[in-house]
């Protein structure tokens, strides 16, 4: 079992920047794929990006791809987010997620799931 806690999330101008960190308890860590997810008001929780146990594997929702960039240290047992060129549709709640499994856009396979950042980004 692990616990996850997401922070760095806030308000930005559009263009801008935001780092996300998950912070995950549990000496297990480096065996879980971890996916961030991200839900707007209305709408349903979409996978961003996800990363392999290892790192060595990553995916990227289309609409993120070459604007975020997902990292991980599973000597520090944190995985990161850089967000780049923010748009205001890339506000949402964000929400990292551990799972032993590589189905990366299910949210159904993740077990684990920390509690949520916000990220604003202003027009």
């Amino acid at each position: 079992q692990i616990q996850l806690v997401e922070s760095g999330g806030g308000l930005v101008e559009a263009g801008g920047s935001l780092r996300l960190s998950c912070a995950a308890s549990g000496r297990t860590f480096s065996n879980y794929v971890i996916g961030w997810f991200r839900q707007a008001p209305g709408k349903e929780r979409e996978v961003v990006a996800a990363i392999s146990s290892s790192g060595s594997t990553t995916f990227y929702a289309d609409s993120v791809k070459g604007r975020f960039t997902i990292t991980r240290d599973n000597a520090k047992n944190t995985v990161y987010l850089q967000m780049n060129s923010l748009k205001p549709e890339d506000t949402a709640v964000y929400y990292c997620a551990a799972s032993i499994y590589w189905r990366v856009g299910d949210p159904k396979e993740y077990r684990y799931w920390g509690q949520g950042t916000q990220v604003t980004v202003s027009s």
